[in-house]
């Protein structure tokens, strides 16, 4: 999955949100690779989330009904805007 996405790429988190991924970076403490991306709603805060968790699948025995295999998922740009 983590192959199909880069900076620039507008993704939609299994609840519903949409974010623009800006950076794949690593932590300068832990150098665990993290992925930098900005809410695309509200104020456009500034995320930032280890890279496996951002990639993984979703957790089908918190959330049974997620409409989504992956966390994050890439979309087209204005693929759910209202």
């Amino acid at each position: 999955m983590s192959e199909r996405m880069q900076p620039g790429d507008v993704v939609r988190h299994f609840k519903g949100k949409r974010y623009r991924i800006l950076y794949l970076a690593k932590d300068s403490e832990t150098q665990e690779n993290v992925v930098v991306y900005r809410a695309l709603y509200g104020e456009g805060g500034v995320w930032v989330r280890p890279k496996a968790m951002f990639f993984s699948e979703v957790d089908r025995t918190k959330y049974p009904d997620a409409p989504q295999r992956w966390r994050f998922e890439r979309i087209e740009e204005g693929e759910g805007d209202a």
